[in-house]
């Protein structure tokens, strides 16, 4: 089930830049990589990192705390093909940017 949660104006994030927000009970970073946003399950799951806070370098993210890199448009680790970092649909409307969390009522 579609759960949608506006966590953003799209101005709060411009190009090349990564946001920490809070959706619901979750942690979301939201990076916008040439003007496309995408959303990633924010605490690394090296030590709790914050991804919304790490560096990012085209479409890679580096957790500020110890420096494991993951592709924001996939959750993909960069070193480890086992390591998938969980990701969120996205959505734009209104100067608003949404992420779809799943499993739960819609909210706005």
């Amino acid at each position: 089930m579609d759960h949608w949660i506006a966590i953003a104006a799209a101005k709060d994030c411009p190009p090349g830049t990564a946001i920490e927000r809070i959706a619901g009970s979750r942690v979301v970073a939201l990076f916008n990589v040439d003007g496309m946003f995408y959303a990633l399950d924010g605490v690394c799951p090296h030590q709790g990192g914050p991804l919304g806070k790490g560096r990012l370098s085209g479409a890679t993210v580096t957790c500020p705390w110890h420096g494991w890199q993951f592709d924001v448009s996939s959750g993909q680790h960069q070193l480890s093909k086992s390591c998938v970092q969980e990701s969120f649909p996205v959505r734009v409307e209104q100067d608003q940017v949404w992420v779809n969390l799943g499993g739960g009522p819609p909210q706005g």
